[in-house]
């Protein structure tokens, strides 16, 4: 297969939509949306796309990307309104939405119908949405698995797009046999796109076996943080992590906050006591119901909570706005990830703090992050007299979130039980979002299980 061709990004003078080739009521359409002129990724891929070029795309998180992919989908489906159009592939289910949703906005005037197929969502209503023959189908990839295999009369054998999007993260969560099963049952004339963070082996491997004579598009070449983003760090025992962490709740009280977590353990409990001692503290993690996560998302994202304690299935992806600060309650074991996380805020230009709690055991994580980004972190003030009158309140707090979750385990039980390992059953991994394997924060080398 010959080499993907190097498209170089154009910083000045970006062309407008009209001179690209959008079709009339895409124009209104991203008028409406308020998009002025393309970003870099959607100027550097929308010409090539509109020609019926496969498309490889190198470009982070809040780019543009998903107009990148979703513009020319849409046109074709213009001329030639036949059936099951597209099929979008995400790796969270919070991410389907978003694309299924911009998908929409942008097709509004031609009618777009999309059909979101994720796991932890009732599948013979799944299967009713597919029998009315959406345009676009938008899927994470264990449970459109499953459709494929039980959902009598459905196929993918009409399909004309194909795509990937954050591909390197649907790789990291080990969704490759999936992918691989879906790639043997779409037709082979297609036009696909691949969108990703960054080229890696597994991404590039994925690339060759999916993708004709693509055109490479990059506007993002190495990871960096924004110069509006202001990072800080916070060195404590790590037994002292919790109080630090409700200290700068505090003294940040009127910003809105993301906290990471690594594991769900963690940002279940850092919810619970954030709520005990009053702050606005909503949790995002892969064991919530579809419906709790959507929830939590949508009080954050309309200011009805301020503060959002998440694993990273929030660190990707996800539009949200206007975050002021974020803190690494635990510090990402992957530069990268740290990078996705910050990305949070400071974003469109506006100034964002991030503030990264670093306990004895985390130094050489801290100094990896650091030689990555080129950037040193500044010190975080704190008042220690403010630590020591906080101690026991939190602990006590602490010890009310672990009595709480122990009978919320109980109270799970039994029926609970059985609902989740028949949903397991039915949509496969995908009920997981791949949030389970990670490094329990604490001693290095020492790996344990656990749900982000």
């Amino acid at each position: 297969m010959p080499s993907p061709e190097e498209a170089s990004t154009s910083a000045a003078n970006p062309p407008s939509f009209k001179s690209i080739g959008l079709i009339d009521p895409l124009l209104e359409a991203v008028e409406q949306l308020g998009y002025k002129t393309p970003t870099d990724i959607q100027a550097e891929a929308l010409p090539h796309a509109l020609e019926g070029r496969d498309i490889i795309g190198v470009a982070s998180t809040g780019s543009g990307k998903t107009a990148a992919f979703a513009l020319p989908i849409i046109q074709a489906l213009w001329n030639d309104p036949k059936g099951l159009f597209a099929c979008v592939i995400a790796p969270t289910r919070e991410l389907a939405y978003q694309i299924s949703q911009q998908f929409e906005a942008l097709g509004s005037g031609i009618g777009v119908r999309c059909a979101v197929i994720i796991g932890g969502m009732d599948v013979v209503s799944q299967s009713i949405a597919l029998a009315k023959k959406p345009h676009i189908i938008v899927a994470t990839p264990g449970r459109l698995n499953y459709h494929l295999e039980n959902t009598k009369g459905f196929s993918l054998r009409g399909l004309k797009f194909f795509v990937l999007d954050e591909a390197d993260r649907l790789l990291d969560m080990d969704f490759g046999p999936d992918i691989d099963k879906i790639l043997k049952v779409i037709p082979k004339e297609r036009t696909t796109y691949l969108f990703s963070a960054t080229m890696t082996t597994k991404v590039a491997k994925l690339q060759r076996a999916s993708l004709q004579n693509p055109v490479r598009v990059e506007v993002s070449s190495k990871y960096s943080t924004v110069s509006t983003l202001l990072q800080y760090y916070l060195f404590m025992p790590l037994s002292h992590k919790e109080v630090h962490l409700v200290n700068l709740a505090n003294t940040l009280a009127q910003n809105s906050m993301m906290i990471f977590t690594r594991t769900v353990h963690d940002a279940q409990k850092l919810s619970i006591i954030l709520r005990t001692l009053g702050f606005p503290a909503v949790p995002l993690h892969g064991q919530l119901s579809q419906s709790q996560r959507l929830g939590a998302l949508s009080k954050f994202k309309s200011g009805g909570r301020s503060i959002l304690v998440a694993t990273d299935v929030a660190s990707r992806g996800l539009d949200i706005p206007s975050v002021d600060v974020v803190i690494n309650f635990d510090i990402p074991t992957h530069s990268k990830d740290y990078i996705h996380r910050v990305g949070r805020t400071a974003r469109a230009g506006r100034a964002g703090k991030s503030i990264t709690l670093v306990t004895q055991y985390d130094i050489e994580l801290i100094h990896r992050i650091e030689k990555v980004t080129g950037k040193k972190m500044d010190l975080w003030p704190t008042d220690k007299d403010e630590i020591a009158l906080l101690r026991e309140r939190v602990e006590e707090a602490s010890r009310l979130a672990v009595n709480e979750m122990k009978d919320q385990a109980m109270s799970k039980g039994g029926a609970g039980g059985r609902k989740r390992r028949r949903e397991d059953r039915e949509g496969g991994a995908d009920n997981r979002d791949r949030d389970d394997d990670v490094v329990e924060a604490g001693m290095p080398g020492k790996k344990k299980k656990g749900r982000r």
